[in-house]
């Protein structure tokens, strides 16, 4: 090659990488963000690439199945139940019979947290999108010179009304709770009315019903019409309240800029350096996802609920709900506990007004827009009060002891049910546990779920721990009587614990073990006549609160460690067809460890109380570089609104909190080299993990605050005022480094 043509590459080639480096330099947090990661699902429900603010009332989502849906239902305007429902829907269209919602087919869609872009109908239409916090803007493009413009906004059940350039109006959700929206355009349309049969009535202002619609029709070519909408859960005049205090302009631009900032901001809390692009990726991202719930209610100070029907002053706290506390209370909240101990307290005083609200004074379970679903089993935001207030939270310890124990007291335990407590209740009270139905025996207690089921060892094991964790609360408040109570009724697991096979194994309610039983399959759909959404596997490990005292009942750590092993080990038993036929929600194998459902995310994490971290730091590298990735299929299962997602956070930054209540972490392996977290009082935590790479997950020695640390967890006052944890890492483990049993993370009982 010319020596000139070689210094013509060269210098190419040098432009090529500084560009590159130039870029990676000017990356931000925001951009690591991949809402895509999981939009095709394993085998449920896929991960939806959600444009919101941080935990803002206002979400959308495209309104398809996934990404391989081939339409879009035009376009989206609020979630009012993330996952499950949304209200209204705006549809661009060109041609001569439009329809209150129009699918088309889209390409060269652009999504991120803040905004989206998307073509429409073969290209010939763009849709630009960025959102506020109660507001939003979208700018529509028309490519087609011949044919009439159109847009539709639509009521799928409710009334639409147009005066001007504002449309507004409302779409029921229950009998009692409607969200409002207020939108306008930025041009005055040629004709504008409801929508009847294909065609505007412009005679007609106001229209009521199912997909109840108010079309504007403009000159053919039109090239371009922008639309700013507010929403509202209080009224339309409010919704254009929060439009105007939000939004006074149509450029998409600019609301895009201010989110964009904004998701910085929110991301910067976790700095990282070292690792890959890609688990750079699937870390902001999963952290993006935990401010998906729940959302921010409140509107001017005020706000509706569905708790009671009524409107209320928040006196300066932030109303919150949406939040289904079965998947979140394990990571989602003591990571925002940790990080954001603010909002979380705001958070929790939400939910003891909803307590109120509700006249049972039960805290809720599953709150929602809508009210307290009561989905899932136990109680488990009594965990979230007890892990609050032993992190040093401005909680309300009164309330939230007494409205904890009377939803354990008063409220039955019956999966996915708000009713009083019944027959199953009295008898889990006098003997410890719920009773499982034997083969061919019909259901007696009503406020069982035919499809549900009674889930006994789920129901049992999940109530010693919520019986525990109110054990905590009474403590924090010297109550010692109930406080010691409670603790006792926290050791009920061991009422289900069968000894010959070290499982956690129904009994029916004469107290004999339901036999024959197979811990992978027997319970039926989903194992719900036994535990639920998971196998006897799972719920082997279901003892979050008295991890020393499991180890105790298995025979010592020798066994325990071949147990746990075994979970990792222990073939499916059938074609993958037949297991997830019965265990649909049990998908991320590893053996039968299932990646993909809450109840098992504390599991990697157990060996560090049985003398052989190592397989900690081997295990939980070894499920996030399987089951979480920088892919369409990159998420295991259903993510709840951070159920899984603060998992990955927390794992990947090298710590995990096993038992929400006790204020200590567990020490994983991290992926990076250099990590800050910022907490919530300005302080950083740093650790540092020097050599760290995939092959180097080890843990060879640490120092903690400058001291020798050979313990596999840390506590939450070491690190609450900053700090500096420092990990040696290498490529074999150190099998001696925290393993003396003086060392293990703590639990109720002391290992024997």
């Amino acid at each position: 090659m010319p020596i000139k043509q070689k210094l013509v590459c060269a210098c190419a080639l040098f432009g090529l990488l500084a560009g590159q480096g130039l870029h990676a330099q000017n990356k931000e947090l925001v951009d690591y963000v991949n809402p895509y990661i999981g939009n095709i699902s394993h085998l449920l429900v896929p991960t939806f690439a959600t444009v919101q603010l941080p935990n803002s009332m206002l979400r959308v989502y495209p309104e398809r199945g996934d990404y391989t849906t081939e339409l879009v239902n035009g376009l989206p305007v609020i979630v009012t139940n993330h996952r499950e429902r949304s209200a209204f829907n705006i549809s661009p269209y060109q041609g001569k019979q439009p329809t209150a919602i129009v699918p088309l087919n889209y390409d060269h869609e652009k999504l991120t947290p803040y905004g989206f872009d998307i073509e429409l109908d073969d290209n010939q239409m763009k849709a630009r999108y960025a959102v506020s916090h109660q507001s939003a803007v979208y700018e529509l493009n028309f490519w087609q010179k011949n044919k009439p413009v159109y847009v539709m906004i639509n009521s799928r059940d409710g009334g639409m009304h147009c005066s001007g350039n504002a449309i507004s109006g409302f779409q029921r959700l229950t009998d009692q709770t409607k969200v409002y929206i207020y939108a306008e355009v930025d041009r005055s349309p040629m004709q504008m009315g409801a929508l009847e049969n294909g065609a505007i009535n412009a005679s007609k202002a106001s229209v009521e019903g199912r997909n109840a619609c108010i079309a504007l029709r403009y000159a053919d070519g039109t090239p371009q019409v922008r639309l700013r909408y507010g929403v509202s859960f209080l009224s339309e005049e409010q919704a254009k309240k929060n439009l105007k205090r939000e939004i006074q302009h149509f450029d998409v631009d600019v609301v895009a800029a201010k989110g964009r900032r904004i998701w910085n901001d929110a991301l910067a809390n976790i700095q990282v350096k070292g690792g890959s692009e890609d688990q750079k990726t699937v870390l902001y991202t999963s952290y993006y996802r935990t401010f998906e719930r729940p959302i921010c209610y409140s509107e001017d100070g005020k706000y509706w609920s569905a708790y009671d029907g009524a409107v209320h002053e928040d006196g300066g706290i932030p109303f919150y709900t949406d939040d289904w506390i079965w998947d979140t209370y394990r990571a989602a909240h003591p990571l925002r506990a940790l990080i954001q101990p603010e909002k979380e307290e705001n958070i929790i005083e939400s939910y003891l007004r909803m307590a109120e609200q509700m006249g049972t004074l039960w805290m809720p379970t599953f709150p929602e827009v809508t009210g307290d679903s009561r989905r899932m089993n136990s109680n488990h935001g009594i965990a979230m009060v007890a892990d609050a207030l032993y992190k040093g939270l401005k909680v309300d310890a009164k309330r939230g002891y007494e409205y904890s124990r009377k939803a354990l007291e008063e409220k039955t335990l019956a999966p996915w049910s708000g009713n009083p407590a019944g027959w199953i209740d009295d008898f889990y009270k006098q003997h410890g546990y719920i009773p499982a139905l034997r083969e061919g025996e019909k259901e007696t207690d009503p406020n069982v779920s035919d499809f549900e089921k009674r889930q006994p060892v789920a129901v049992t094991l999940g109530t010693a721990y919520d019986e525990w964790c109110l054990s905590r609360i009474a403590s924090y408040l010297n109550k010692n009587k109930e406080a010691s109570y409670y603790e006792r009724r926290g050791r009920n697991y061991r009422t289900l614990f069968n000894h010959e096979t070290s499982f956690f194994h129904p009994k029916d309610k004469e107290g004999n073990f339901l036999q024959p039983f197979d811990y992978r399959f027997s319970g039926g759909i989903g194992a719900r006549d036994a535990y639920d959404e998971n196998n006897g596997w799972t719920y082997r490990w279901d003892v979050q609160h008295n991890v020393a005292d499991l180890i105790n009942l298995m025979g010592g750590r020798e066994q325990f460690v071949k147990n746990l092993d075994q979970t990792f080990i222990e073939p499916m038993g059938r074609g993958k067809r037949e297991f997830y036929t019965q265990l649909p929600d049990q998908t991320g194998n590893i053996g039968q460890f299932t990646m993909a459902n809450e109840p098992s995310l504390h599991i990697p994490y157990l060996y560090n109380y049985a003398g052989t971290p190592w397989k900690t730091q081997k295990r939980v590298r070894q499920v996030l570089n399987t089951w979480f990735r920088n892919d369409l299929m990159g998420v295991p299962g259903d993510e709840d609104g951070g159920g899984l997602t603060s998992f990955v956070v927390f794992s990947s930054i090298g710590f995990y909190p096993v038992t929400p209540g006790i204020p200590a972490y567990n020490i994983g392996s991290p992926l990076f080299s250099d990590i800050q977290v910022r907490l919530g009082n300005g302080k950083i935590f740093h650790i540092i993990a020097n050599n760290c790479s995939d092959e180097n997950k080890y843990i060879q020695r640490a120092t903690l605050n400058g001291k020798a640390w050979n313990k596999p967890w840390f506590s939450h006052d070491d690190i609450k005022n900053g700090g500096t944890l420092i990990l040696e890492m290498g490529k074999h483990p150190n099998k001696s480094w925290g393993a003396d049993k003086k060392m293990a993370p703590p639990s109720l009982d002391a290992e024997q």
